[in-house]
């Protein structure tokens, strides 16, 4: 008899963990509204491309909801987009000597390049993609925002993968984990922290672009997308201060939500994966990550799903490997095949005949309206933006440091600064042309000086970010070793937080530096109704050649501007990502 009660307990006990708690009547409406809001999202984009002509941008505040839900799933599709290109080229770029060569460079020239330079290009592709259908036009929108967020990502996750701990990869290595098995269970966990901050820094610095990626221009026709970035071009447009305020309050309402029910569960879950010995006393939390464990059925129903993931990263698989291609290098104590001369010279002169030949189409294309004394001033204003971006990111990296490691190495207090740091990067810069426009103007001031700010007002977060990143990874038996030995002052700077920060602040001013030479095009040519005002620079250059369609300067501007970033990253950026690398490691 005892035998029979002990199994109607167990077997009740087992029906009782299949119910819902509390917790979970709590955390399914959630899902649910999230589900349903997803679904009307994408049945929208399935309509016919006329109802967007039909259905123009209504500036009734009624309509706000709908337009943040579409540009957020926008942004959330792009971000996704983001992740999985960040996975694949960063991989390639940190493990091939070979490939790094031709794929660091690229991106370099990728995130110098204006949004609106790959939408004039792509647009088309997509409408004829899908012809008559809405869809078309959300993925040129779509790619346009993963333009604004991927470079960032992929430098962080690179900057990751160069610097993994040595010891860590000897002991995967003891483990004898495959390639397969060491990118999932080392290399991911080890990027995550940096990563996710970098996601954060994308998602808002996305919003920046929103207004350029949601009014698309096909020839003589113009493709508005409803959506946030349509509505405040539309408040703009009408001088309507009342709707820019709309606008403001639903970015902030949108920018809360996805912290507080993406960010922040993933900042928390995140902190599991840092490098240390001891705990920390403060670490990250999420009520919504709390509530989801607190669930019964939710938390059963999401077990398997976390099983099978543990168990994919597990599995032996053994990887193609680059060697045949390319020449592993870079990491830790990987396992380096001889390289042969004959097969660097063959790759070497593969690319110089690439480069070449694009040089020499490009130059070509050029050359039908542009003559050399216009090449050498346009020379001219790229060193005067070369001039303001340098000195832009050097006082943006002496406030942010300091800033972003006090937040970084207090988990509560970057969790009530995490919503505001986003919001702030959030902020469309021109929301406040009007304002430069009308000071400038009324106090007769120097537009090289007074325009300069609006250059890195978007991309300095990039620097505070991944700072806040690299202060919530370091070690914390690191810091308590530095409170032991009474490290304090300019030397505990210099000797224990500084170096533990290095490789994020470099991945930060790499990203800031490029997105201030993107920004610059609409910074240093700002109008306000038919008031306009210029600096002298490449970017207000590209900025008026585009307006007037000269496509010969138009593309001498982003020629030269992509061989300024990827000289100034060559020549500053990387050879300190190397010093990082060999110097700095938290090993």
């Amino acid at each position: 008899m005892e035998f029979g009660f002990n199994l109607n307990r167990t077997a009740n006990a087992s029906a009782w963990r299949l119910l819902p708690n509390r917790w979970d009547f709590v955390a399914f409406p959630m899902i649910i509204c999230i589900i349903a809001l997803a679904a009307v999202g994408f049945h929208e984009t399935l309509a016919p491309i006329s109802t967007l002509q039909t259905q123009a941008i209504s500036l009734d505040p009624a309509n706000l909801p709908e337009y943040a839900l579409r540009t957020t799933l926008r942004m959330l599709l792009a971000m996704v987009a983001s992740l999985v290109f960040t996975l694949i080229y960063g991989t390639l770029a940190a493990k091939s000597r070979r490939a790094s060569l031709v794929l660091v460079p690229i991106l370099d020239i990728l995130q110098s390049v204006p949004v609106l330079g790959y939408i004039s290009f792509t647009v088309t592709f997509f409408l004829a993609m899908f012809p008559g259908r809405v869809i078309g036009a959300e993925c040129a929108a779509i790619f346009a925002i993963f333009t604004s967020q991927a470079w960032n990502m992929t430098f962080s996750f690179y900057q990751s993968l160069r610097t993994v701990p040595r010891d860590l990869d000897e002991v995967s290595r003891g483990f004898h984990l495959t390639n397969w098995q060491r990118f999932w269970k080392l290399e991911v966990p080890f990027s995550m922290p940096g990563l996710i901050w970098n996601m954060m820094m994308s998602m808002s610095g996305g919003w920046f672009f929103v207004v350029a990626s949601e009014a698309i221009t096909v020839g003589n026709r113009t493709i508005v997308l409803p959506g946030i970035g349509a509505y405040l071009a539309t408040a703009i447009g009408e001088r309507n201060l009342g709707a820019i305020g709309w606008v403001i309050l639903a970015m902030i309402v949108v920018i809360l939500a996805y912290d507080q029910l993406m960010f922040r569960p993933l900042v928390a879950w995140a902190d599991k994966f840092r490098m240390e010995f001891t705990s920390s006393g403060n670490e990250p939390s999420s009520w919504l990550l709390d509530l989801i464990r607190r669930t019964r059925l939710i938390h059963r129903l999401l077990v398997p799903a976390g099983w099978i993931l543990a168990r994919l990263a597990r599995v032996p698989i053994k990887l193609p490997s680059l060697q045949g291609a390319f020449e592993t290098v870079g990491l830790p104590l990987r396992a380096k095949v001889p390289s042969t001369r004959v097969g660097d010279i063959a790759w070497g002169t593969a690319l110089l005949l690439i480069t070449v030949f694009v040089v020499w189409k490009v130059a070509s294309f050029v050359a039908t309206g542009v003559t050399w004394g216009e090449v050498g001033h346009v020379f001219v204003l790229g060193i005067i933006t070369l001039l303001r971006v340098v000195v832009l990111i050097a006082i943006a990296s002496v406030i942010w440091v300091p800033v972003g490691v006090l937040i970084g190495l207090r988990p509560a207090l970057a969790e009530k600064v995490q919503p505001l740091a986003q919001f702030l990067a959030a902020f469309p810069a021109n929301l406040l042309f009007p304002v430069f426009v009308v000071v400038i103007v009324r106090w007769n001031l120097n537009p090289d000086i007074w325009l300069s700010p609006l250059i890195v007002l978007g991309t300095q977060w990039y620097i505070l970010f991944n700072v806040i990143a690299g202060a919530s990874a370091y070690p914390n038996d690191y810091r308590e070793a530095a409170t032991n030995f009474q490290i304090r002052g300019w030397q505990w700077w210099k000797k224990a937080m500084l170096p533990g920060i290095f490789p994020y602040y470099i991945t930060g001013a790499i990203t800031a530096s490029g997105g201030a030479w993107n920004a610059s095009i609409v910074a240093e040519a700002v109008s306000w109704g038919k008031t306009e005002v210029v600096a002298h620079g490449l970017g207000a250059y590209i900025a008026q050649n585009t307006a007037a369609g000269d496509y010969p300067k138009i593309i001498l501007g982003i020629a030269v501007m992509s061989l300024f970033v990827t000289l100034f990253n060559r020549l500053l950026w990387r050879p300190l990502y190397a010093y990082a690398e060999a110097r700095l490691r938290l090993d």
